[in-house]
Order: structure tokens, then C-alpha cells, then sequence
């Protein structure tokens, strides 16, 4: 029997798990707000075009980046705001992507949260099967490499938009946005553990 194998088997679901925990806190909080300015405002993002919501997290990326390259900041929102801004603009983009277009601009507080939930369920189990393969790499990087990977698959659904969507070989939009919400919510755990 090795029991060295066996220790770092037992150790990598030790720390599996509580990834998962802190993934599941740190959303729950991204959807606490989400929803709150659901009831604030309705589902006025809903106006929004695909490349609108693209632009919103160019934004929101750029100003982490900045903040982060500058060491300082003008406006009281740190990063912390941001990143949830990165992860709420992009389940409304994969929402976006699901309906069509002549769907009602106001959805029922109801079938937003089914949506809410249903990608937010499907990415975690994106990032759980990466993670599983990648073996808890993101929690080796520095938290600006996350905001750069951030700032590349913005770029990535820009070049894919301009293509009217259309991909060869690449992934396509869906995956991207799942991507830049399990970075974000990465540079959310990594945060809270800094405590920040």
C-alpha cells in the first residue's frame, strides 16, 4: 500500500472541498447582489447588446488592471466590487446568449433566478472538472495574472463577435464568459483569504 499516495489523494480532496466551499461563498454573495438590484431595477440590463455587455467588462477588467498596475484608486469601490461586477455582467451575457430575441425585456423575478442558478450551477461544475485536471493551480498565481487571463478572454469574445460568432477551432462564447467568472470568483477567494 503507499501510503504517500494515499496521503496526497486524502489532501487533494481535503482542499477540493474547501475550494469548492469558498467558490460557493464567494458566489452566493455575487447572487445576493445580483438579485437585489433585480429588485431595484428589474431586467433593464436586458436592453443591453451582446457587445454592450462585452464593453461593461472591458470596463470593470481595465480598472482592476489599473488599480492594480497604479497601487492606488480615486473612487471608494475597490476590486472586490469589480470582480462581482465581472461575474453578475457575465451570467447576464450567458442569459443573453440563451434567449431569443423576442423574448420580454422584463423577466419575472422567478425565471431570473432559475437562470441565475442554472449557469451559475453549470460553471461551477465547469470550474470543478478544471480544477480536477489543473490540479488547484489558480491558487499559485498572483491574483494580477487572473485580472490579465480576464482581460485576454474579453478580448477573445470581442474577436468572436466581430466574427458574428462564428469560431474554427476555438471555443465559444458561453465558455469564455464561464471562464472569466471562475477567475473572477478565484481572485474573490484569493481576496478574502488576504483579507482584504
Amino acid at each position: 500500500m503507499d501510503y504517500n499516495l494515499i496521503h496526497h489523494r486524502l489532501n487533494t480532496l481535503i482542499l477540493s472541498a474547501h475550494t469548492f466551499q469558498q467558490y460557493l461563498n464567494e458566489s452566493t454573495t455575487c447572487r445576493s447582489l445580483f438579485l437585489k438590484k433585480n429588485k431595484d431595477y428589474g431586467t433593464a440590463w436586458r436592453i443591453l447588446r451582446s457587445s454592450s455587455l462585452t464593453d461593461q467588462l472591458f470596463i470593470k477588467a481595465k480598472r482592476i488592471r489599473g488599480i492594480e498596475q497604479k497601487g492606488t484608486m480615486k473612487v471608494a469601490e475597490g476590486v472586490t466590487s469589480e470582480y462581482i461586477g465581472l461575474v453578475n455582467y457575465c451570467i447576464m451575457a450567458l442569459i443573453q446568449l440563451e434567449l431569443k430575441e423576442d423574448a420580454p425585456l422584463e423577466l419575472a423575478e422567478n425565471e431570473v433566478i432559475r437562470l441565475y442558478d442554472h449557469y451559475h450551477q453549470e460553471t461551477f461544475e465547469l470550474m470543478k472538472a478544471k480544477n480536477h485536471d489543473y490540479g488547484e493551480a489558480w491558487r499559485d498565481m498572483r491574483r494580477s495574472s487572473l485580472t490579465d487571463l480576464i482581460l485576454m478572454k474579453i478580448f477573445r469574445i470581442k474577436q468572436i463577435e466581430d466574427n458574428q460568432g462564428k469560431t474554427i477551432v476555438s471555443e465559444g462564447l458561453d465558455a469564455n464568459y464561464q471562464d472569466i467568472i471562475n477567475y473572477a470568483l478565484f481572485a474573490l477567494i484569493k481576496i478574502t483569504e488576504e483579507g482584504e
